[in-house]
């Protein structure tokens, strides 16, 4: 099963170029069949620029959450607490054969 995430265009492309393994969120996905994220790069850039599968979806404590992904996070601790402020804990979505589009997509155009 697929789902379409809205990511930042800066952690996006930092999906895409490998240096960010990990997308964060403050909630997930109901359906635990998801195996593949359609990534929509959010403003300025509002396309569907690619995709990944989900290797797996971690569920910690901030603490040991940050401590599990920050090696390969393509963020700053601060964002990370700045971002789940207000959280226990978190989700890390862990990114396996992130595949870039040749032609980003509009999603009034499909």
């Amino acid at each position: 099963m697929k789902v379409i995430l809205s990511i930042k265009p800066e952690f996006a492309n930092k999906i895409f170029d490998k240096t960010k393994s990990f997308e964060f969120r403050r909630t997930i996905f109901k359906n635990q069949e998801v195996n593949t994220v359609i990534v929509y790069a959010s403003s300025p850039v509002c396309k569907v620029i690619g995709e990944f599968t989900v290797k797996r979806v971690h569920k910690q404590n901030l603490g040991v959450l940050w401590e599990q992904t920050k090696h390969s996070s393509g963020i700053a601790e601060s964002y990370f607490l700045e971002y789940f402020q207000g959280k226990e804990y978190g989700y890390a979505i862990e990114i396996s054969n992130p595949k870039r589009y040749k032609v980003s997509q509009n999603l009034q155009e499909n």
